[in-house]
């Protein structure tokens, strides 16, 4: 095994027991960087924090719109590393497929719970936890859905959005200790996309100007590059992930 020397840097990673958020985690820990990642389902969590490697990573599980479970995850990290220098709002939800005039609005609170209070709720917890006085980065996983119109996905499109916006209000706002930028990928491989390319991947892909549908290391490159010095005039952004399928937008 390759022995990967330490960068004294910590990140705090929601959702990353799989998919996105575990490939994001895979890439910090190749370049130094300790980290906590969270999850909901606690088996899933330990598994993933074994595969990872528990000598550099600790896992929190809870539901990430719990205030609690937000409070005791910032805690632990710092507790276990002393520091939490990158937060990566990765936890996400869609419960709902459908047109949003029917939507149930009890569905779209939960929605919003997740996908945008949760991050917010993070983002103030590592700020006074760390950031404010230490600086670091955040750096908040939205979504393609979230730029345009998002037929079907209407709820989760219009969360992702309005995380873009959290996303600028926070650069602003944690100037200048602290960089805040989105990431907004288009389809990639994940258990959470499943149901928009099973089956059909071969088709699905063709759209795509780049042939291929992303994987989480996609993604966690671009969270490395965000997260990293190469980035330290960076701040405010939604980098587009996206294998250019937007390079298509209102072509036939």
């Amino acid at each position: 095994m390759t022995t990967v020397e330490l960068s004294g840097k910590v990140a705090l990673i929601t959702g990353a027991s799989r998919g996105i958020g575990y490939g994001i985690a895979e890439a910090l820990l190749a370049r130094g960087d300790r980290v906590c990642i969270t999850g909901r389902n606690e088996d899933a969590l330990k598994e993933a924090v074994e595969a990872l490697g528990a000598d550099r990573v600790i896992g929190v599980a809870g539901k990430a719109h719990d205030e609690a479970h937000q409070a005791v995850a910032v805690e632990r990290t710092v507790e276990a590393f002393g520091r939490v220098d990158f937060l990566v709002n990765n936890a996400g939800t869609n419960p709902v497929f459908g047109p949003i005039a029917d939507l149930d609005l009890n569905v779209a609170r939960k929605v919003f719970e997740t996908n945008v209070v949760s991050a917010l709720g993070f983002a103030q917890r590592t700020w006074h936890a760390w950031q404010k006085d230490n600086g670091g980065a955040i750096v908040n996983i939205t979504s393609v859905a979230g730029l345009s119109a998002s037929p079907f996905i209407g709820a989760y499109g219009i969360s992702k959005a309005a995380m873009d916006n959290l996303t600028v209000q926070l650069a602003y706002e944690y100037a200048p200790r602290v960089r805040v930028n989105s990431i907004a990928p288009a389809v990639v491989k994940t258990k959470f996309a499943q149901s928009l390319y099973e089956g059909r991947e071969e088709e699905a892909a063709a759209a795509y100007p780049l042939g291929r549908l992303g994987v989480p290391a996609d993604i966690g490159g671009a969270a490395a590059f965000l997260t990293s010095s190469q980035a330290d005039w960076i701040t405010g952004q939604t980098l587009v992930v996206d294998g250019g399928i937007f390079l298509k937008a209102g072509n036939s």
